[in-house]
């Protein structure tokens, strides 16, 4: 397939810059059966229901942004896209010339870090600290914001920019299917009969990044460290057993889901993933999809896509379009019921 078959024009003005004033505020729209609903994410309770497991993403988005200078006082932006261990991180760097292997870094005035190589378009950095880097990028980082949204990281976005549920530390950008929950749905749900589970996938900076490719088979996707709790895979297979659904919130839980089921049944354990899911995928795992828009030309509309059908995911997207719902991570939601 043609990356441009994944492209749609999108008013600037539809991008969401600030999330709504309250938490599962947004508008919800409902893809299931070759229609849709216009809705509201509130009403997502009565969307689902008992026997079914609703899977959350438990990342935690770390302050990943750090500013600096090299030796020769060269200005430098680094972005942690993953932590190696408590010292050692891979890292997008922008200098107007790259750091070399062996050379010095001083970030946020105060950390100094050795540049030990490269790992692909990564730079591999070692904090020289007997702290923790995770303690160290949340003292001095700064909040690693999406590119489309104009403004600098502040309080609200502090809190905003983070699920409820989120809790192990690791992700450059947020589960943003996640972000429209607050405790209040998520004891509703259980009200409801509604099992909650969680994943762990931490999101790398490469979830932003358009296709450049002509040809979808032409495209690398980054990896991504996921788990899957024993508890969540005896969730699901009891929902299973139950005629209950699987229903995935946000694009990163099903992927850690549908990586961990490439066998044909659901593992849980550790691992890395690559998985690109594009149409003609056949999904193992998951029944439902919760998902906020995406960008043009991206992975994650190629995966939704390959879950409601192109022609009606690409007929949703235009209706979107139309009545001005808002897009990307503060924006609005879908719901998706599997088309296969």
């Amino acid at each position: 397939m043609r990356t441009d078959e994944f492209d749609f024009a999108l008013p600037e003005r539809l991008i969401a810059q600030h999330p709504p004033e309250l938490r599962g505020s947004s508008r919800l729209l409902y893809a299931h059966g070759g229609e849709l609903e216009d809705r509201r994410f509130a009403d997502l309770s009565q969307l689902v229901g008992p026997g079914d497991v609703l899977v959350l993403n438990d990342t935690r988005v770390i302050k990943a942004r750090l500013f600096g200078e090299k030796a020769s006082g060269g200005k430098i932006e680094v972005l942690v896209e993953r932590v190696l261990n408590e010292h050692e991180v891979l890292a997008q760097v922008r200098a107007s010339k790259s750091p070399k292997a062996g050379s010095r870094l001083l970030l946020a005035e105060v950390l100094e870090v050795e540049v030990l190589g490269r790992a692909g378009e990564f730079f591999h950095l070692r904090f020289l600290s007997d702290e923790l880097v995770l303690e160290l990028l949340e003292r001095h980082g700064r909040l690693p914001l999406p590119p489309y949204i104009t403004h600098a990281a502040d309080a609200a976005d502090e809190q905003r920019y983070q699920t409820v549920f989120a809790r192990a530390a690791g992700a450059v950008a947020a589960p943003t299917a996640g972000l429209h929950f607050d405790d209040a749905m998520l004891q509703a749900l259980r009200d409801n009969g509604v099992q909650i589970a969680h994943v762990t996938l931490h999101v790398g900076a490469g979830t932003f990044q358009p296709v450049r490719a002509e040809y979808l088979r032409e495209h690398t996707m980054h990896s991504e460290r996921y788990e899957i709790p024993q508890a969540t895979a005896d969730a699901i297979a009891q929902a299973r057993a139950t005629d209950g659904r699987v229903i995935a919130a946000g694009t990163t839980s099903l992927r850690a889901l549908e990586s961990a089921a490439q066998s044909g049944e659901l593992q849980a354990g550790t691992g890395e993933t690559r998985i690109f899911i594009t149409p003609g995928y056949r999904f193992k795992v998951v029944d439902v999809l919760l998902t906020n828009f995406h960008l043009p030309r991206s992975t994650l509309l190629m995966l939704v896509c390959a879950f409601g059908g192109m022609e009606h995911m690409l007929a949703a997207y235009r209706h979107a379009v139309e009545n001005e719902y808002r897009f990307f991570s503060y924006g609005d939601a879908m719901l998706i019921e599997r088309a296969q």
